[in-house]
């Protein structure tokens, strides 16, 4: 049955007999009722273009309508995000509990009308396309369901970038982590400190493959967004009800910032001024300085950031920030002995400490990676735990926020299979059935930790990822399975119905056709998909492809 070809699959469906369709065609009007504008702009706008047809304005009681509501009943029983969906051939009834559990049922109400209803152009010349009738009731389990791109290590041009909200708003995913600085490139423009992008996008070559690869890219690389790219690039998400939170990374992957501001670098032990913008892999030394003067810098940068991004949180990195050059910095051992400091991680915590209150004087909060627990916890703060659920279990236990991206389960940089022509091998083998069972809640938190938990989200590291297409090459279809986890209300891992995922992945993979996404196919990759490593060389020369089964830490 079509509704249960569902992705991800809903709380509660059920089909219809066949005759209990509706059928959309020339006579067919949107009756939006208050606050379900944006829904009906964007159904006449993609399910228009995909069938040629109006969809055009028209008042309830018409028995050719499409009704959008916002109920209050449906926030109640399904929360703010869920919604109602009924088919039958007097018409489409579609209510949400907000604005965006009606966009959210619209989602579902395209995959409805079968995949030629995810083209850009109608295929045929028949005006009428029928909906299943079908009854379906359907709310997120978690309140964050996110995707992190980096575009730090490859630049991805803003029309990739909002390819990619539409994408994620076709899985009703609703967070967008945008990595927008790191050792290789710093890509927003902050009007007040020019040469971040002027000199901090850019680097003269790249690094091809892993970081021991001995391969280079020797053609110079780089990109940056304006304000006004981020500006449209943060409306174009809020129409389709995903939040964008910006990430802005500090006190360590800050080589491109103090390539441009050499002042923001240790300068008592390294000649900043002779640092460029790094061009390989891995984690760089240099990393900022403990001065006021680096506080009244980033509080400037964030000024604008604020100013851009509506998101209540604000992510400010933390993570894989070396202490060497602290330790032998006179200026910052000066500092940790007049701010009581014991050792170099409370150096780091007192960094995370400082903008955690600066952004809660401002009513946004602060979110890191799990490193921001060393030295102590900002009070505020929350906690992206990536290096495992380690992290996320002890900032849950200790009442603060999480958001579980464990790097052993839904890092999607890392290779899909074990074959020698995946391209550039990153990681353990994390498969399409990996991800279906991965779990963000681990069970041995209790009732009032776990609610701690707000949500999940799959990263996407792009250091061996040098365009859209290998992008979508590694997303694709793992982002699928991991939608669905974020989404829908499944059983334990190992208790999962992955043959039936299975199944109606063979439908979706007719949508993501139809969308031109690059995923890698069940079979393997296509030709054009391999790279195979230059005479001489293996896949794992160029790559860095570990064996076994990852730990569960």
């Amino acid at each position: 049955m079509a509704s249960m070809d569902l992705i991800p699959a809903p709380v509660g469906a059920k089909d219809l007999r066949a005759g209990d369709g509706f059928a959309v065609d020339e006579r067919t009007v949107i009756d939006a009722g208050p606050g379900t504008e944006g829904a009906a702009r964007w159904l006449r706008q993609v399910i228009g273009a995909a069938t040629g047809l109006p969809l055009g304005p028209g008042a309830d009681g018409s028995d050719r309508t499409v009704r959008l509501r916002i109920d209050a009943g449906v926030a109640d029983t399904l929360g703010p995000e869920g919604y109602r969906l009924d088919v039958d051939s007097a018409g489409i009834g579609l209510h949400g509990g907000s604005a965006a559990g009606v966009f959210w049922g619209a989602q579902t109400l395209r995959q409805l009308l079968g995949p030629e209803a995810f083209r850009r152009a109608p295929l045929r010349q028949d005006r009428q396309w029928t909906v299943p009738g079908c009854a379906i009731e359907d709310g997120p389990r978690f309140a964050w369901r996110g995707m992190m791109l980096d575009v730090g290590r490859h630049f991805m041009p803003k029309a990739g970038v909002l390819r990619y909200l539409d994408l994620l708003a076709a899985h009703k995913l609703n967070v967008f982590h945008f990595h927008l600085t790191d050792d290789q490139g710093w890509r927003i423009e902050i009007k007040r400190h020019p040469r971040l992008t002027e000199v901090g996008a850019w680097r003269s070559r790249t690094k091809w493959g892993h970081r021991a690869s001995p391969l280079w890219d020797e053609k110079p690389h780089g990109g940056f967004y304006t304000q006004d790219d981020i500006r449209e690039i943060v409306a174009y998400a809020a129409e389709r009800h995903i939040t964008v939170v910006p990430e802005i990374d500090i006190p360590g992957h800050s080589q491109a910032a103090i390539s441009a501001y050499p002042e923001l670098g240790n300068t008592d032990v390294v000649d900043t001024a002779a640092l460029t913008v790094w061009d390989t892999w891995g984690v760089s030394p240099h990393v900022l300085a403990p001065t006021e003067k680096v506080l009244r810098f980033y509080e400037g940068v964030l000024d604008e950031v604020l100013a851009l991004f509506p998101s209540t949180f604000i992510h400010l990195g933390g993570d894989e920030c070396p202490k060497d050059q602290w330790q032998k910095s006179p200026a910052a051992q000066a500092r940790m002995a007049e701010l009581g400091l014991a050792d170099e991680d409370e150096l780091q915590s007192w960094f995370i400490r400082h903008f955690d209150r600066w952004l809660a004087e401002r009513g946004r909060r602060l979110i890191g990676w799990d490193e921001i627990l060393e030295g102590g916890l900002a009070p505020g703060a929350a906690v992206s735990s990536w290096r495992g659920y380690a992290g996320g279990i002890a900032a849950a236990e200790s009442g603060h926020d999480v958001v579980m991206c464990p790097e052993q389960q839904v890092y999607l940089d890392h290779r899909q299979h074990g074959g020698e022509d995946e391209p550039m091998p990153i990681g353990y083998v994390r498969t399409l059935e990996d991800v279906y069972r991965f779990e963000p809640v681990p069970p041995q938190l209790a009732p009032e930790a776990a609610a701690h938990v707000i949500g999940t989200q799959a990263n996407v590291w792009t250091e061996v990822m040098e365009d859209q297409n290998r992008v979508d090459y590694q997303a694709f279809p793992r982002l699928v399975a991991f939608a669905e986890v974020a989404w829908s209300a499944l059983p334990a891992p190992a208790e999962r119905d992955y043959p039936d995922f299975d199944r109606r992945m063979a439908v979706h993979y007719a949508r993501l056709d139809a969308l031109g996404v690059h995923y890698r196919p069940p079979g393997g990759p296509l030709p054009a998909q391999r790279r195979p490593a230059p005479q001489g060389l293996t896949a794992a020369d160029l790559g860095r492809p570990i064996e076994g089964t990852p730990p569960n830490v």
